[in-house]
């Protein structure tokens, strides 16, 4: 009887440390995720982990946190402003800024490819060439000047009281990104959205930008009003609309750069209709 009692004692020990460990792994890959995500999306100051292939099955689920934590810092921006009495130029040339240096310009620099490559008007396969040329042609250049130009003076009109309300815009648009990344067909089967897409475990990632896309379109209407927050919404879903038929008909699928190349024009269009309806 006590040698029983004894070895039902070592099967629930056993048992507990295995549980124990296994709470342990998931929060192990979870943490690497969402250091993975941080690490590649942003330049926010994290520590180093290694890219191993569980990290990155879940990376995708932490992309919006980074607009978490870009909505956080144009808030804190807009603060500062405000007590600082900054002036109307310089408040909107360092709020269409701001965005660039915290995220590296990731996207941007997507933006700028997709640029030179939809103004070349040259075939599907010559358009994928483009893409992966590191050289930076005249059509990127202007439409970097006019995006820019175009930002600083959304921006101006919204002002610093649209804030911490519209940090749901970088949250939303990169929900959108994401759900596209593990969605939408690739235009090849190299690249970055090849590599995240691959290591990912789709289901989730779908369900997940699916929640950070619902919460951060209640947080816009909520904060924004029904109106000028519903209609912002309905801006992002208008381009990602476009954005995936814009990316089947002319490349035959997304790649990182047309992820990036939509994540800037969606995010331009919600501040603009944003600042049209308020």
């Amino acid at each position: 009887m006590v040698q029983k009692m004894m070895e039902n004692n070592r099967v629930f020990t056993n048992e507990k440390r295995n549980g124990e460990n296994a709470k342990r792994s998931v929060a192990g890959i979870l943490w690497n995720s969402m250091v993975i995500a941080l690490s590649m999306y942003s330049r926010i100051p994290v520590p180093f982990v290694e890219w191993k292939e569980e990290g990155m099955k879940y990376a995708l689920c932490f992309f919006p946190l980074v607009g978490v934590v870009l909505g956080g810092m144009m808030t804190g921006f807009c603060v500062l402003a405000e007590k600082i009495s900054l002036g109307i130029t310089a408040f909107a040339c360092i709020g269409a800024v701001l965005p660039l240096v915290i995220t590296g310009g990731i996207h941007m620099d997507g933006f700028l490819d997709v640029a030179d490559a939809r103004s070349s008007c040259q075939t599907r396969e010559r358009k994928l060439e483009i893409l992966k040329d590191p050289h930076t042609g005249a059509f990127a250049i202007i439409r970097c000047g006019v995006y820019l130009l175009l930002y600083v003076a959304v921006f101006g009109e919204l002002r610093a009281e649209v804030f911490p309300g519209a940090g749901g815009i970088y949250v939303l648009e990169r929900a959108l990104s994401g759900w596209s990344v593990v969605a939408f067909p690739k235009a090849k089967r190299e690249g970055l959205v090849s590599t995240f897409s691959g290591g990912a475990q789709k289901k989730v990632v779908k369900v997940v930008m699916a929640g950070w896309g619902m919460g951060a379109v209640l947080f816009l209407m909520w904060t924004q009003g029904m109106v000028a927050g519903g209609m912002t919404v309905v801006a992002a879903l208008a381009v990602f609309g476009w954005y995936y038929r814009m990316s089947i008909q002319e490349f035959g699928g997304i790649t990182g750069d047309l992820a990036g190349y939509f994540l800037q024009l969606c995010e331009l269009t919600m501040f603009g209709v944003l600042a049209i309806f308020r």
